[in-house]
């Protein structure tokens, strides 16, 4: 049989499966959605750069919970904060399971805590909630080394002498020696060479998975990992920083004083030596490895990429800017360094911040859920191994839920009296038993950080605040802000 007769056949089977697992879907009352084609199934009605606006498009004629096949995978996806909380509060346990997206299972070798499940995904969870918190993730200890990381941010911004600079590179440094000094124990100087170039390699990745090839590599991974490209580049760089992580736990295993504990690392390998005989332990080398990459990689990109949002915003709104420094001029003074218990004193502040997460909306698709068992779901028949897609900025944008979902508004978070309110169509962080593991510890970062520069710096840019676009650069994965010079006025 020549080539083309075999590839014939093979398409033929193919579209043949495709038929039967599209009438199967139909005969178990699968929500409703589009027709598909076979093998590629919905993608040619999804726009590869915003897909998340194809999704809400497609909402308008199959309702909040409908089916799309992404590819060969069949695909639910929640819209509207009524669909969304129903099925990750009210009915967490039914839908807790990890997606599997394929660039980042290959990245951690199907291990850590991201993109696990079943009991390695409770074990580690806990584990990880628990020691963040033991070294001050949300406390007193972990402000204070985030109040210090901001004196020294504040430090290399006077550098600049009030003349223009990309904040994107000093925020990332700043950010992931938070992150380091949970997890390593200790912080990087701001000029170590190893330490800016992991900081690169970690915005890179970002960048891939929110790119359009990024996309192809996850709903297409067999034919994309025997295609060159700039994946197998990305990979081997996701090697480096994995190998950097290996270095610093073997230096941890050498100097290891188990009645002392320093950090994540030390109290991960202090677990993994308690349960070494145990069969059922997710306690094991490959596990710390990939929980590690996860906390640096998210610790790093996501808080510092929503601060130069936020002081992009800024610059384009300088009355509320200006509003926020009054309220800092007098709650904290110039003196003083911000900390937490100054935040329900400081409530239009507050509700900016709150605003920025609301209005960026960093991941726009959450990351995946999954169904690990066969569900039933306002009606519908959600079979097992079914993606989960909870669509985040559905919920954020939403206009039942904001009064100008699609304005900059601080007022959303504002009571009639100008006190801080709550909204539970909050989510930026997700919500249920997948939200973030480091929810708390990037709302102090926020908070401390950005009152810190703006107690200290008025943000201006050559082009004036009309020459701010909000829109972002790239709106995959990620919703990534555009590159944009400040200038970093002292007070």
């Amino acid at each position: 049989m020549d080539l083309t007769a075999t590839v014939a056949l093979a398409g033929l089977i193919l579209a043949l499966l495709w038929l039967f697992r599209v009438k199967t879907s139909r005969k178990n009352r699968l929500p409703p959605g589009p027709i598909a084609f076979p093998v590629i199934g919905n993608l040619p009605q999804v726009d590869r750069n915003v897909p998340f606006k194809s999704f809400l498009k497609l909402s308008e004629t199959y309702g909040p919970v409908m089916t799309l096949y992404l590819g060969w995978q069949r695909t639910v996806v929640l819209v509207g904060y009524d669909a969304v909380k129903e099925a990750l509060v009210d009915r967490g346990d039914d839908f807790s399971g990890r997606g599997p997206l394929p660039f980042l299972i290959k990245a951690t070798r199907g291990y850590g805590l991201g993109m696990s499940n079943g009991e390695r995904w409770r074990q580690l969870r806990r584990f990880t909630l628990t020691t963040l918190k033991d070294f001050g993730m949300g406390r007193k200890g972990m402000e204070e080394w985030i109040q210090e990381e901001s004196k020294r941010l504040r430090a290399c911004i006077d550098t600049f002498k009030a003349k223009p600079f990309d904040p994107a590179f000093f925020l990332s440094r700043t950010m992931s020696n938070v992150i380091c000094c949970l997890v390593f124990g200790q912080r990087f100087g701001y000029e170590n060479k190893k330490f800016l170039h992991l900081l690169n390699i970690t915005s890179q990745i970002i960048k891939f998975l929110s790119s359009p090839l990024g996309q192809m590599y996850n709903v297409f991974t067999w034919i994309m990992e025997r295609l060159p490209g700039h994946q197998h580049t990305i990979f081997a760089k996701v090697d480096e920083v994995r190998e950097f992580i290996e270095m610093k736990i073997q230096e941890h295993k050498e100097t290891l004083d188990p009645s002392s504990p320093r950090d994540f690392i030390d109290c991960f390998l202090i677990r993994m030596n308690q349960e070494k005989d145990l069969p059922t332990t997710e306690f094991i080398y490959d596990n710390l490895v990939s929980t590690v990459l996860n906390l640096f990689l998210a610790g790093t990109e996501t808080t510092s990429t929503t601060i130069r949002y936020a002081l992009s915003a800024l610059i384009k709104y300088p009355k509320i800017q200006e509003k926020i420094q009054e309220e800092i001029d007098t709650v904290i003074g110039q003196g003083r360094c911000p900390s937490m218990e100054n935040r329900k004193s400081l409530p239009f502040t507050d509700a900016v911040i709150h605003e920025v997460q609301r209005f960026m909306d960093l991941v726009p698709l959450s990351l995946p859920h999954y169904t690990l068992q066969d569900i039933t779901f306002r009606g519908y028949a959600i079979p097992k191994d079914t993606v989960v897609i909870p669509l985040l900025h559905s919920v954020l944008k939403e206009e039942k839920q904001w009064a100008t979902p699609l304005t900059f508004n601080p007022q959303h978070f504002l009571d009639q009296n100008d006190n801080f309110k709550k909204n539970t169509a909050f989510m930026p962080f997700s919500a249920g038993k997948r939200a973030c593991v480091g929810e708390s510890l990037a709302r102090m970062e926020l908070f401390i950080f950005l009152v810190s520069l703006l107690q200290n710096f008025t943000f201006s840019c050559p082009g004036g605040p009309d020459s701010i676009n909000l829109v972002p650069e790239v709106s995959g994965f990620a919703n990534l802000p555009r590159a944009q010079q400040i200038i970093a006025t002292p007070r």
